[in-house]
């Protein structure tokens, strides 16, 4: 996947907004971003096994005085329902942008359910879901969603939609 501006304002966004912990669970859509935080030596970058690691490390990071971000995909937030929990009850900020599958030009019928869900799925859980579907409007929305869960001490999450992302396409 081509770099994009946009990604490089998202990472600038959270280091501005003094992330210094990023938990993913590898995907493309986050590829770029995942690549900057590895380069970056005052981030620390954490692959994750599951999605729910990734809420587990935010956590952490809270209870140790940082910042974190967790980078998944759509169909990982199926993976945390249980877990969001934690920064909910426990009312730590929960900072996650989730790259957006099962939408425009999807080629894995997989990804479809998790895909038409994610936004439900998280606010019945009690995150609050903020949108990006244009580059011109993701730093900036970025930038606000990381200002509310840090400074609000809630969760939140920013969908970046497949539109945005680009669908993947698939190579036989």
């Amino acid at each position: 996947m081509t770099p994009t501006p946009w990604q490089d304002g998202v990472y600038a966004a959270l280091k501005s907004a003094g992330v210094r912990q990023i938990g993913y669970v590898p995907d493309a859509g986050h590829a770029r971003v995942i690549a900057m935080a590895h380069a970056d030596n005052d981030m620390h970058a954490v692959v994750c096994t599951t999605e729910e690691e990734g809420i587990a490390l935010s956590a952490g990071a809270y209870l140790g005085g940082q910042r974190s971000a967790l980078l998944m995909q759509s169909s990982g937030v199926g993976n945390c329902i249980n877990m969001l929990s934690l920064p909910i009850n426990c009312r730590m900020p929960f900072f996650t942008l989730v790259t957006m599958r099962g939408e425009w030009g999807e080629f894995n019928p997989w990804q479809v359910p998790m895909g038409s869900a994610t936004e439900a799925v998280l606010k019945a859980t009690g995150v609050h879901v903020r949108r990006a579907e244009r580059a011109d409007e993701v730093v900036e929305l970025v930038e606000a969603s990381a200002r509310l869960a840090f400074d609000s001490h809630i969760p939140v999450a920013v969908l970046l939609s497949q539109r945005l992302i680009g669908a993947k396409v698939w190579v036989k």
